[in-house]
């Protein structure tokens, strides 16, 4: 089974035989569940959600990996954090995961489709493609995200109940928007660079 392309980082590198490709394509998996959850844990401390590098390695790792190995690395720490494993920015566990703020986590998965899909399709080499479809990830993911949030503002304590819209937009959504265009701005530019290197050394 092709599990990624060659227009993507993990394509053009992975190793040729059959097997070899397996073993390469478990291992990434389980690497790039460790660096989100690095990336998690590297953070800066606004309330009521914190700032996280996570969207920027979504982006990057399923730029790099094509969607298939994207999604399976994003599953596989979902699967982790769901397990109990404190993997997520303040801990771990089913209760974290289906919380308030769990649709975000959540979105990942199709984050990762979105951005994976649009490097197999090519755009690993075009930096304003490979932003755009980042910045449309993303969208995604503060959509889904925020509409999750709503659903369960009973259980936010900091959501105000007598405007829960615009209160979860104003603290969930909206500090996080220019911060995450700057990510999507860099992941781009990481992965297009990575794959320029990458092209040179073939």
């Amino acid at each position: 089974m092709t599990l990624t392309t060659p227009n993507t980082l993990l394509g053009a590198l992975q190793p040729k035989g059959e097997a070899a490709r397996l073993a390469t394509n478990i291992g990434i998996v389980v690497l790039g569940s460790l660096l989100l959850t690095l990336s998690a844990k590297i953070n800066v401390p606004v309330w009521p959600v914190p700032v996280t590098l996570q969207t920027f390695a979504v982006a990057a790792l399923a730029a790099a990996f094509g969607w298939r190995i994207g999604v399976a690395t994003v599953a596989l720490y979902l699967m982790q954090g769901a397990a109990g494993l404190p993997v997520f920015a303040l801990g771990g566990g089913a209760a974290y995961l289906l919380g308030p703020t769990g649709g975000f986590l959540l979105a990942y998965l199709p984050m990762a489709y979105i951005i994976g899909r649009a490097a197999d399709l090519g755009a690993s080499n075009r930096p304003l493609a490979l932003f755009g479809a980042m910045l449309l990830a993303d969208a995604v993911l503060f959509v889904f995200g925020f509409l999750w949030l709503l659903t369960l503002a009973g259980q936010a304590g900091w959501i105000d109940q007598a405007s829960p819209i615009a209160s979860a937009y104003e603290r969930a959504v909206q500090p996080f928007i220019v911060w995450d265009i700057l990510k999507m701005a860099l992941a781009a530019l990481t992965v297009t660079g990575a794959w320029q290197i990458a092209k040179r050394k073939a």
